[in-house]
Parts: C-alpha cells; sequence; structure tokens
C-alpha cells in the first residue's frame, strides 16, 4: 500500500474492492469507555475472583509479589470476598443480577452514542471494564467485528492515577498483542480541570442540595485515596484532586471552608493521602 492510499484508509476515505472481493467491515471508528469493573456475583467465588484480579495488579499494590502474595492468598482472599460480598448484596441489581456500576457504566455508552449519534454509521460506542466483566479484550473484538479500524479507549477517571487509567492503558496496550489486525489506538489526557466537567459536577451537587430541606454547612469532596509513596514517586493524582475541588468551589461560587476535600477507602498499613473522610 503507498503513502496516499495508506492515509486515506486511515482517514476513513471510502475504500474499493474487485467486484470478487469478500465483504469487508472496514473504516469506522471506536470509544471504549472503561470502568473500574465488578463482580459477577456476591458470592465467595464470584468475589474471590474479582479482588484476586484485581489485588493482583502490580499498579494498584506495588509492593513485591514475594512479600505481598503471602497477604494476599494467605489472608485477604480468604476474609475479604465473605465482607465484600455482604457489602455488594446491599446494592446488588437483582433483577439484572449485577452491580450498579456496570449498570451506570452500560447507561452511560448508550446516552452518549444517543448524544454523538453514529456519524453516518462511522462511530461506534462500546464499554469495557478493567476487572471482571466485560474485559477490554472482549470490548476491543467487538469493535473489531464491527470495522473499527481506529479506537480511543477513554478511561472514566478524570484525574490521573497509575493505579487507574495507567492500569487501564497497560490493559489496552496487552490486549493488542493478541490481535491480528490492530487498530489505531488513542487514548485521552486527564480532564480534571476541563470546564465541561466542572459545570457538570456543579450540576450535580446543586441538584443533590436542592433536594435537601436544609443546608449544609460543609460539603466533602471526597476521593479514593491512593498511598502517599505513589504520591511521592510522581503521581499527579493527590494534585489533580485538589485542582478538581478548588475549581469546583469557585464554579458553585463558595468559601473556601464549605467545600472541603477528603480521601477514603484506605487499605493496608501504609500512609494514604490525607485527610482521611472517615
Amino acid at each position: 500500500m503507498n503513502k496516499n492510499s495508506a492515509i486515506a484508509s486511515f482517514s476513513g476515505a471510502p475504500q474499493t474492492f474487485p467486484a470478487d472481493h469478500p465483504p469487508v467491515s472496514a473504516g469506522r471508528i471506536g470509544v471504549l469507555l472503561v470502568n473500574l469493573g465488578t463482580p459477577d456475583g456476591t458470592s465467595y467465588w464470584p468475589m474471590r475472583r474479582y479482588l484476586a484480579e484485581f489485588l493482583k495488579d502490580r499498579r494498584v499494590i506495588e509492593w513485591p509479589r514475594a512479600l505481598w502474595y503471602p497477604i494476599l492468598y494467605g489472608i485477604v482472599l480468604n476474609t475479604r470476598p465473605g465482607k465484600s460480598g455482604a457489602a455488594y448484596a446491599t446494592i446488588w441489581n437483582n433483577e439484572r443480577n449485577e452491580g450498579p456500576l456496570r449498570t451506570f457504566t452500560r447507561s452511560q455508552a448508550t446516552k452518549l452514542a444517543e448524544r454523538l449519534g453514529t456519524d453516518g454509521g462511522r462511530l461506534v460506542i462500546d464499554w469495557a471494564m478493567r476487572y471482571g466483566q466485560p474485559s477490554i479484550e472482549a470490548g476491543f473484538n467487538r469493535l473489531a467485528e464491527q470495522g473499527c479500524e481506529r479506537v480511543l479507549v477513554f478511561p472514566l477517571y478524570p484525574q490521573y492515577a497509575a493505579s487507574t487509567t495507567a492500569t487501564v492503558n497497560d490493559k489496552a496496550f496487552e490486549a493488542l498483542t493478541a490481535m491480528r489486525w490492530q487498530p489505531a489506538l488513542r487514548t485521552v489526557p486527564p480532564y480534571h480541570d476541563d470546564p465541561a466537567y466542572i459545570d457538570a459536577l456543579a450540576i450535580s451537587v446543586e441538584r443533590h442540595l436542592a433536594t435537601l430541606d436544609f443546608e449544609p454547612e460543609v460539603v466533602l469532596a471526597s476521593f479514593h485515596g491512593i498511598p502517599v509513596s505513589y504520591f511521592r514517586k510522581g503521581d499527579p493524582y493527590h494534585c489533580q484532586c485538589h485542582k478538581t475541588t478548588r475549581l469546583l468551589r469557585e464554579r458553585l461560587g463558595w468559601p473556601a471552608d464549605r467545600l472541603r476535600i477528603t480521601f477514603q477507602s484506605r487499605f493496608g498499613p501504609e500512609e494514604w493521602l490525607q485527610p482521611y473522610t472517615d
């Protein structure tokens, strides 16, 4: 293929084939929304599979494997599935037999497709999970079957962290190694300070406050935490969370002490980002 035809093919220009050529579905652009993940069920074994995949990720737990695996397999995966399963059961959608994150992520993909349209059939919106199902690899395969030659991988994390955005990108590039015909791949940068994102947060806060029968003196912006050691290694997550909070506070027109940042869900003996939500 010469340079001009390669550019034409990448740009999505119409391709012509001989009359006897087999049907080819190509030229489409795929967008793959990727969220954290959810177990397939709340019982012991589905929870154990999910937690094992999550907690074996070197981006999530950076301890040496010789130290971490005995703790993971000897303690965590024997005790946490039951506790986590009980917590999931309180929010589980029994009618759909799925957790809310799967429901919401599917809904986001559907609504995004409705908002963007299909650009004459060239744009395909799909979704996947970093841990659990549907997997990123399965998402790539679905997009490939629909003729997507270019794919935008969109991690649903406004603030960048190695344990969230980076591991999604890792898994996406790993999935490419199993594909004979690889799509051209693009990822998105953090959007923690994007005006549209800040506006959406402000609208959400205002709507929820309007449902209350009192006016809270303080509102907590509670982010998932990360170990302080990750921050010291150069992870920008802490700074981006603070910037999001500041921009949201300014957008709402609130004084500095009304919207306060906190961090939640610490795990293990390490120091995590503070102040802690609890």
